[in-house]
């Protein structure tokens, strides 16, 4: 018989704190707004941004180029802005179909059988295109690696990223994995290295074990920002958990985003291997490296303690950030949302970016609620018969 999960007044959390569920939807709510403010303000500086909107982003906003969006280089043919998510979230959601299928652990060959085909064969709305669209016509190259080398190339899944260059792509999805491992980071830094070894390599792969553990972290009851990054560099290897760090120490001296931005740059740079132009990236980026690290989680984490868990704060933070903004608030979104709950994301933003993107932003984390609840009974039941047989090797059940 399939276990349930107890559900006894003893384990019932108290009304003030968020349920799994609650947690689940906050989390991937969160991530696509952020996600959506961030975008039309990818890739310029915080200087830029100022400049552009007279003053710091603090809500939904049109695109940079304005009207001009369809033909001005470099952001063409993408409408980012006015509250249109971009491939952060479709990945994610992508990736919550594959566990709907799966309905259970993924790793590396779970890209290879369902991941890819997603990415092939299932269509979908593409907000920035303003059509229905297969998702491969959307992602950018180091997610098209993800099909030449699996779908066309057949190589083994677990090296499949190998070779890949090296940035925040894998990263950028695995919100989901630290949700069905609630409140178990190792488990999900475990299970995101599996899954993400298809897709990259290096301190990206680290990168997305990382996130997915921070999301974990973030769902179990009284955590709080400081816990989220402590449990993050408890697993974080190389020059990731070296970045984490540089980073955590800034932001502990700042509580407004505004004086962090270019403190939290200075704590980063020696770690990112992009470099100072963002849009012209060094002759040693995106290369694998155990010193190096993808900027957008340590910056992250750092507007997480700088916002102090709350929504607005961090990932308007991460957005005025600049740079690769719409990963950073996708990121910073997340952990949040798993943090606080649903109701700590702005409600009137979560209904311009599911109407503007032609979203529904609740079904999916309906459907990976359902997944996590089944994989934490399938799992509790095969922790209970390990330890009923390890009982009976040391004669312990005597």
């Amino acid at each position: 018989m399939t276990p349930t999960l107890d559900v006894s007044p003893a384990n019932v959390p108290p009304l003030d704190v968020p349920t799994l569920d609650d947690r689940i939807t906050g989390s991937l709510v969160g991530a696509a707004v952020g996600d959506a403010l961030g975008g039309p303000v990818e890739g310029y500086t915080p200087e830029q941004i100022l400049e552009r909107h007279g003053g710091r982003v603090t809500g939904i906003v049109g695109p940079w180029n304005g009207g001009d969006w369809r033909t001005a280089r470099p952001i063409a043919p993408y409408h980012k802005g006015d509250g249109h998510v971009t491939d952060d979230t479709l990945m994610t959601h992508a990736l919550i179909r594959v566990y709907e299928k799966v309905r259970g652990h993924l790793d590396a060959y779970a890209v290879a059988d369902h991941l890819v085909p997603e990415l092939m064969g299932s269509p979908v709305w593409i907000p920035e295109l303003e059509a229905e669209a297969l998702p491969l016509q959307r992602v950018f190259l180091a997610e098209k690696w993800i099909v030449a080398r699996l779908h066309y190339g057949h190589v083994d899944p677990r090296e499949a990223g190998n070779g890949n260059i090296v940035n925040c792509g894998a990263a950028m999805y695995m919100a989901p994995v630290g949700l069905v491992n609630a409140a178990h980071p190792a488990a999900a830094y475990a299970e995101a290295i599996d899954l993400a070894g298809a897709h990259q390599s290096s301190y990206g792969r680290e990168a997305a074990g990382v996130f997915a553990a921070a999301v974990a972290a973030a769902c179990a009851p009284g955590a709080t920002p400081a816990s989220v990054v402590d449990a993050a560099l408890s697993l974080a290897r190389d020059g990731t958990r070296a970045a984490i760090e540089a980073v955590a120490e800034v932001a502990a001296r700042h509580t407004d985003f505004e004086s962090a931005l270019a403190p939290l740059r200075r704590a980063v740079a020696p770690f990112d291997s992009v470099g100072p132009d963002y849009r012209a990236p060094s002759l040693g980026a995106r290369r694998p490296s155990r010193l190096h690290a993808i900027e957008e989680l340590p910056i992250a984490l750092g507007m997480l303690l700088v916002g102090e868990g709350d929504f607005r704060r961090t990932v308007l933070g991460a957005v005025n950030y600049g740079r690769d903004c719409d990963s950073i608030a996708t990121m910073a979104g997340a952990i949040v949302g798993a943090l606080r709950g649903e109701s700590a994301v702005p409600a009137v933003w979560a209904k311009q970016v599911a109407e503007a993107s032609r979203l529904d932003l609740h079904a999916p984390a309906t459907a990976l609620t359902a997944v996590a609840r089944e994989v934490f009974a399938r799992d509790t039941a095969l922790r209970r018969t390990h330890e009923s047989a390890f009982s009976a090797l040391t004669g312990m059940d005597r």
